[in-house]
């Protein structure tokens, strides 16, 4: 993961939309914001601590894109 990554609006939208569906509550920008730095932190430590298995994630997301 690019350490120049920044969350952008449409990031933001795209949680939002999902949150509305799988748990309206909290479908609020604030709460997306905190869900994607949660998601960009988890990534950056599997990075350092597990990197064939971030490996293998990344090969299973591309087969499907």
């Amino acid at each position: 993961m690019a350490d120049d990554y920044k969350i952008t609006e449409q990031d933001i939208e795209s949680v939002i939309r999902y949150l509305k569906i799988y748990d309206p509550e909290n479908a609020t920008p604030e709460k997306a914001i905190s869900m994607l730095e949660d998601l960009q932190t988890g990534i950056h430590m599997l990075a350092h601590n597990n990197p064939e298995l971030l490996e293998k994630l990344y090969k299973e997301v591309k087969k499907h894109n």
